[in-house]
């Protein structure tokens, strides 16, 4: 018997692979192009003294001072660095795991943009939130100067987005749990980190749903090595909004 496919099922063709050879076309460019980079910075963060460490921290945040004073490259940079070191060795391997997941499903381009989307979305609504905040006393300008660098913005965005690759009956529940368990973390803990997280989660959900609705990504079940990527996906996420 032969399986009817349909272009939701397929996995995202690239373009010139017909014009490489096999060998040359890498499975996940995406996700080990942007670990390799986080390894990089890292190791180079990890062999810097403290005072040194603050000040690359401060030069890459998307905070208020950097982006008022016109350093747009911050919202790129800040995607490279994670203020803590140990922290990073941890995250690191997690967060490959939630990008090959996301690229095995969306292709590369898309999960680039699910990504940088739910980023740089998030870091400019919580900017304008946190000026408009200032500019009204209802929070002190000091706030200005704040580290704000890191993955989890771009990662919630995705987990918001794995959506697609979640089974039809259990697609409602995945992004519920995850909006209500993010909403719990701005009401109890009250910092722009968790808006941040609420509002990445929410950007990369609505581009789930829009993928799922334009069948922009497979919705072919999950194999066994995709179930065991999305249940360490699913640690990642309770680590941000919860850790």
């Amino acid at each position: 018997m032969v399986a009817a496919t349909t272009t939701a099922d397929r996995a995202p063709v690239d373009p010139l692979s017909p014009l490489r050879p096999r060998w040359l076309r890498p499975r996940l460019p995406a996700t080990f192009g942007y670990l390799a980079a986080l390894v990089a910075v890292t190791a180079v963060f990890s062999a810097l003294s403290d005072s040194a460490q603050t000040r690359m921290v401060l030069h890459a945040s998307t905070n208020l001072h950097n982006l008022l004073s016109g350093r747009i490259g911050t919202v790129f940079s800040s995607a490279l660095v994670i203020g803590d070191a140990s922290a990073a060795w941890v995250i690191i391997p997690l967060l490959g795991c939630l990008l090959a997941l996301a690229e095995l499903r969306f292709g590369a381009v898309h999960m680039v943009h699910v990504f940088m989307a739910g980023h740089i979305g998030a870091t400019l609504l919580v900017a304008g939130g946190l000026w408009i905040a200032i500019e009204a006393d209802w929070l002190p300008a000091s706030i200005r100067w704040t580290q704000d660098v890191g993955v989890s913005y771009g990662a919630m965005a995705l987990i918001g987005a794995i959506v697609v690759a979640i089974p039809h009956r259990w697609r409602i529940a995945w992004a519920t749990a995850w909006f209500i368990v993010a909403a719990e973390g701005v009401l109890i803990e009250q910092t722009f980190t968790n808006v941040g997280h609420l509002l990445a989660f929410c950007i990369g959900t609505a581009v789930g749903f829009g993928m799922l609705h334009t069948k922009a990504a497979s919705t072919r079940r999950l194999t066994r090595v995709e179930s065991a990527l999305l249940a360490v996906s699913a640690f990642l996420a309770a680590i941000l909004l919860m850790g």
